[in-house]
């Protein structure tokens, strides 16, 4: 078990964490964008833009994205890339009711689907999919092996995994200001934005607690898949992780 599959949203509350979760981000939708652009200084938008040309030598047609959240990167997928569909995943109604209306307005409604689903167990045939992305997501799982071994089942052979995830930077001159930065400011502007008071001081904790670099990658591949590489973005506040099956 990682430290992350410990954290969770709501003190005190003992259901299991995927149910956290999902009312976490029910309860933050309305702020998720705003906050999203605000805490990254609009740096999210330029990792899923590297994110999705890293993916773009492997040229999929059938893509999965897990924790789609709002829809951002399922929608620069289907820009970017031109693929057959991009099906999109997230426990919250919520964010997928704001996330429809933005594959609606940018006019694919044709390529890109959104359900509600459970990555723990997510309802697909095995090998059905050649690419599965993750941004910002996994920290967030119940359980990160079973997670990974899902989309190792989901995935047709040779097909590619992305993950973005945020991450804690190692350099002595760049850390003290993350950490004051993740712990003060970030939990502060949450509580002015959104009602949910908890959940901004939860995701820093997660990011502290997720597993990074070569760890994420032996869950990778405990899970089966192969060619694991990862790479550290933006001072080590972000990394891509790839790998294939």
């Amino acid at each position: 078990m990682s430290n992350c599959e410990n954290i969770n949203p709501y003190d005190g509350d003992t259901r299991p964490k995927t149910e956290q979760v999902r009312d976490m981000f029910d309860s933050i939708a309305p702020a998720y964008d705003f906050m999203n652009r605000a805490m990254t200084f609009g740096i999210d938008k330029l990792w899923r833009r590297k994110a999705v040309k890293m993916i773009a030598k492997y040229a999929p047609k059938y893509i999965l994205d897990i924790a789609t959240g709002t829809a951002d990167l399922a929608i620069r997928l289907a820009q970017s890339l031109k693929p057959s569909s991009v099906v999109g995943v997230d426990l919250s109604q919520q964010m997928l009711e704001i996330g429809r209306k933005k594959v609606s307005e940018a006019g694919l409604s044709d390529v890109v689907t959104l359900s509600q689903a459970d990555c723990m167990a997510l309802p697909f045939d095995d090998g059905v999919f050649d690419c599965i992305t993750v941004a910002y997501g996994v920290r967030n799982f119940e359980h990160l092996l079973q997670g990974y071994e899902e989309m190792h089942r989901v995935m047709k052979p040779g097909g590619v995994l992305c993950v973005i995830e945020l991450s804690t930077p190692t350099s002595p001159l760049v850390k003290p200001f993350y950490k004051a930065y993740t712990k003060w400011i970030i939990p502060a502007a949450g509580r002015v934005v959104s009602k949910d008071v908890r959940a901004y001081s939860y995701l820093p904790e997660s990011i502290a607690a997720v597993p990074q670099g070569e760890k994420m990658l032996e869950l990778m591949r405990q899970a089966g898949f192969s060619d694991c590489r990862h790479e550290s973005l933006t001072f080590g506040t972000c990394t891509i992780y790839i790998a294939i099956k």
